[in-house]
C-alpha cells in the first residue's frame, strides 16, 4: 500500500487537507486529517505532499497522437509520456491517421498499438465517412468513446458532406457523436476572396477570417439542429467563437444530451498573438478575437461549456511552414494544458476546483467513463500531484513532444507537475518517466 500524505486534495468542489491510500490499482481510503497509526504503519510508502494539490488525473477528450502513418510528428509513446508529464492520465483520440480510423479493424488494430506504447488510458474515435454508416452502428458501446464527424474539413480531410449521410449518422448511431463544425463553403468562399485581393501567400493573421466565425456559427447551429431532431447525444468539439454560446445551455452536465467543449488555446490565446507566434498558434477551427476568449471564458464559468480539452495535434515546424494557406493546423498542447488553466485560476479568471471540474469530472460524466475522473474510494488510483509554488519555464530542453516545441515556449507557468500516478503506478516522478506499462482501455457505461 502507498499513502499520498498531507495533500491539499481538490475534488468535487472543495479543497481539504487529506491522504489517500492507494492499494494496487484502486484508491482504498481517503482521510480527512489525521491518519490512524496503524494505517500508516502498514504502508510499504508514504509520499509527504504537504504544500502539494492532489487532484484526479485529467481526461482529456480529443487529441491526435499521429499513430499509425504519421509517426514522424508524434505516436502513442511520444504524445502520452508527454500527456502523463502534464497530469493527464486519460485521452480520447482521433481517427484522421493513415490509415483513418473508420473501420473497426483499424480501431482494434490501435487499441492493440496502444496497449503496447501509451503510458496513459485510452480511448479512440471511429471517424465518419459519407458511406460507412454500417461500421458506426457495430460500435461497442462499452468501449468506444464515440464517433467523429467532420463537418468541416481539416487536417486529413475526412469530411462528411452528404446530408443524407449526416441526417443516417444523427438518427441511428447510438454512441455519442462528436463533431468538428466549420461551414465548408463559406470557408471556400472567404478562401477565394482572399486569394483574388492578396494571392496565395496570405499572412496568418487573416486565418480567423477566412474559417470565420460565421462558418463556425452555421455549422455548430447544423449539429445542434439536427441533435435536436433526432434526440442524439451530441458533442461540439472547440467551440472559439462568442456567437456559438447561444446555442448551449447551462442546465447540469448530466440533463444535457447537446454538450460543448473549449480547447485551452481559445482560453488562452487571442487573434492578437498571430502577430507574435504565428502558425504556431494555427489550429483549426482558428483562434478568433479577444471578445470571443472573454465569451468562452464567461461561458466556462456559467456552466455552457462543459469539458475542457487540448485538440492536442503536432506539427514539425517546417509543416508549420508559409501562410494562412499552406501552413499546418494545430499544435502540441497536452504537456502544459493543466499548468495553463492553473495560471488562469491563479489570475483569478476561474477557481482551481472549475479546472478539475471541466478537466476531470466532466469529461468521465460526460462520457460515462466508468470509475475514473474522481478522487474516490474503489475507483482507479488516475492522481496527480502538483506543486503550485514551483514555478515551471517551458524551454526546448524539457519539452517531451516529438516534434520539439511549443506554442508556450517561454512561458513561466506558477505550478508544476510532480508526480502522476496511473492505474496506482507512479509513471512520472519528478520529470522522469519512470515506466510506461500501466495505460488501460476506458470503459464506459450508465
Amino acid at each position: 500500500m502507498k499513502l499520498i500524505h498531507k495533500a491539499t486534495v481538490i475534488n468535487e468542489g472543495t479543497s481539504f487537507t487529506g491522504s489517500v491510500l492507494l492499494e494496487g490499482e484502486r484508491i482504498s481510503r481517503i482521510f480527512a486529517g489525521e491518519v490512524p497509526e496503524a494505517v500508516l504503519n502498514s504502508c510499504r510508502q508514504v509520499i509527504d505532499a504537504s504544500g502539494l494539490y492532489l487532484i484526479p488525473g485529467v481526461i482529456d477528450d480529443q487529441v491526435h497522437f499521429r499513430d499509425p502513418g504519421l509517426t514522424h510528428k508524434g505516436d502513442l509513446y511520444t504524445e502520452s509520456r508527454a500527456a502523463v508529464a502534464g497530469g493527464v492520465t486519460s485521452f480520447m483520440e482521433m481517427p484522421n491517421t493513415n490509415p483513418q480510423t473508420v473501420t473497426l479493424e483499424a480501431l482494434e488494430q490501435k487499441m492493440e498499438m496502444a496497449a503496447d506504447k501509451s503510458a496513459a488510458n485510452f480511448s479512440f474515435y471511429l471517424g465518419a465517412t459519407n458511406d460507412n454508416i454500417d461500421e458506426l452502428k457495430k460500435i461497442d458501446t462499452t468501449r468506444v468513446c464515440g464517433v467523429k464527424v467532420f463537418m468541416g474539413a481539416s487536417t486529413g480531410n475526412m469530411l462528411v458532406d452528404s446530408e443524407i449521410a449526416l441526417q443516417r449518422i444523427f438518427a441511428e448511431v447510438e454512441v455519442l457523436i462528436a463533431t468538428h463544425c466549420e461551414k465548408e463553403d463559406i470557408i471556400r468562399e472567404n478562401s477565394e476572396s482572399y486569394r483574388r485581393k492578396l494571392g496565395e501567400v496570405i499572412s496568418i493573421n487573416h486565418h480567423p477570417m477566412i474559417r470565420s466565425a460565421e462558418a463556425c456559427y452555421r455549422s455548430s447551429a447544423q449539429a445542434v439542429e439536427l441533435a435536436n431532431r433526432y434526440g442524439t447525444r451530441l458533442h461540439v468539439l472547440h467551440l472559439s467563437t462568442a456567437r456559438e454560446m447561444s446555442l448551449f445551455s447551462d442546465a447540469p452536465l448530466e440533463e444535457k444530451k447537446i454538450t460543448a467543449e473549449v480547447c485551452v488555446h481559445h482560453l488562452w490565446f487571442s487573434a492578437e498573438d498571430y502577430e507574435r507566434l504565428g502558425a504556431r498558434i494555427k489550429w483549426n477551427p482558428a483562434i478568433k478575437t479577444a471578445a470571443d476568449r472573454q465569451a468562452l471564458r464567461e461561458a466556462l464559468v456559467q456552466g455552457k461549456m462543459d469539458v475542457v480539452a487540448t485538440d492536442h495535434a503536432p506539427h514539425l515546424l517546417s509543416e508549420k511552414a508559409g501562410g494562412a494557406l499552406q501552413a499546418a493546423s494545430g499544435g502540441p498542447l497536452v504537456q502544459h494544458s493543466l499548468q495553463a488553466m492553473l495560471e488562469l485560476a491563479e489570475k483569478g479568471i476561474i477557481s482551481k476546483e472549475l479546472v478539475v471540474e471541466k478537466m476531470c469530472h466532466a469529461p468521465a460524466r460526460l462520457f460515462r467513463v466508468k470509475e475514473r475522473g474522481f478522487i474516490r474510494e474503489g475507483y482507479y488510483a488516475d492522481l496527480v500531484l502538483i506543486d503550485p509554488a514551483e514555478p515551471y519555464a517551458v524551454t526546448p530542453k524539457n519539452i517531451l513532444y516529438k516534434c520539439g516545441w511549443s506554442p508556450f515556449e517561454g512561458e513561466i507557468f506558477g505550478s508544476t507537475v510532480v508526480k502522476t500516478f496511473v492505474n496506482g503506478h507512479l509513471v512520472w516522478d519528478e520529470g522522469v518517466l519512470t515506466d510506461h506499462r500501466y495505460g488501460m482501455p476506458l470503459v464506459f457505461g450508465q
